[in-house]
């Protein structure tokens, strides 16, 4: 396919997504996924895209023989191409695609005990520590915590509400008190940021769907700037605007890798590290399984419920035998 031709696919692609109020991230993975499967078949014209099931049970087994790529990733171009078909070129895929599955396996998640935790936000500091201990403290995914508006918090009832979170969905999670006086003192700085973006003509964030046309104002508003607001005003790659977007997550994530090392643990710790310890804790204090099924914004018990392994003393709640060894010599 031509270089003018695929780049016209891309933008039909991108203005399908925009209207469905996909992620811009979500966008760039998709688009990607289509142009790599463009030049696999290298594809000349809009005629080399017919039989799209055998063109993408192809691709897909390519990707899990030589590609090698985890299950995830297979399943995310898989849906990148369906997309493609069904929405973009309104073509129905009949036949069933039959390619060459990546091996799943089931990924115990990493998680660091109360100790550890606790040695690790003492390692940190700013911004990065106020998100760290929104991770744990609320179970929040490290895109919902950077994402948090003004208005997205309520200090009286103690909780969180996540916009759009995984799946589009709003959720309202616990929120930590012990925070309060250090995020008051983050906002008052935040504020004065906020107003001096005004005094020079800026100050407008970024609004969901068709709110800013809604109402025209909001974008000034300070319940609608976010918590975690980025140093510099950057360009909206899809309206051109420049606004002050929130931070950037692989700060968040530098600042928890950094604290990790300082504080020697051997285990691979990340932003998903904090909420994967939220959620066990709270198992382990007693709390129901389906209520920290709601805070983390799970569809599925069965999917927290792989948090009920840390409960377990040794593997599968089974002692091990070498310790009646030692019981019995100790006899």
């Amino acid at each position: 396919m031509s270089t003018v031709k695929d780049r016209k696919l891309l933008d039909e692609v991108r203005d399908v997504m925009r209207l469905g109020h996909y992620s811009i991230h979500t966008e760039r993975t998709y688009c990607e996924w289509i142009r790599k499967f463009v030049n696999f078949h290298e594809m000349k014209s809009r005629d080399d895209l017919a039989g799209g099931e055998k063109k993408i049970e192809a691709f897909l087994t390519h990707l899990a023989v030589h590609g090698d790529v985890a299950p995830a990733t297979q399943n995310q171009a898989m849906n990148a191409l369906v997309f493609l078909y069904r929405k973009v070129l309104k073509q129905s895929l009949g036949e069933e695609i039959n390619a060459v599955r990546a091996n799943r396996k089931t990924n115990i998640p990493v998680v660091m005990t109360r100790e550890e935790t606790a040695r690790l936000l003492s390692l940190m500091s700013g911004t990065p520590l106020l998100v760290a201990k929104l991770l744990y403290g609320s179970g929040l995914r490290i895109s919902e915590a950077i994402r948090l508006r003004i208005k997205d918090i309520d200090y009286e009832l103690k909780t969180l509400t996540v916009r759009s979170g995984k799946g589009d969905k709003d959720r309202v999670t616990t929120f930590p008190a012990s925070i309060i006086p250090f995020l008051e003192a983050h906002l008052a700085r935040v504020k004065i940021m906020h107003q001096n973006d005004l005094k020079n003509g800026c100050g407008e964030v970024y609004l969901p769907h068709a709110l800013a046309r809604k109402y025209p104002n909001a974008a000034k508003e300070w319940g609608w700037q976010y918590v975690f607001p980025a140093s510099a005003q950057s360009k909206d790659p899809r309206s051109n605007a420049v606004r002050r977007h929130h931070v950037d997550p692989s700060v968040i994530n530098k600042a928890i890798r950094a604290a990790s090392v300082k504080a020697g643990l051997v285990k691979k710790v990340s932003a998903n590290t904090l909420r994967h310890s939220f959620a066990t804790h709270l198992l382990q204090r007693g709390n129901d399984i389906r209520t920290i099924q709601a805070l983390l914004g799970h569809n599925d018990v069965s999917t927290t419920m792989i948090y009920t392994h840390v409960l377990q003393q040794g593997g599968q709640g089974v002692p091990s035998p070498l310790d009646d060894l030692a019981l019995s010599a100790e006899i």
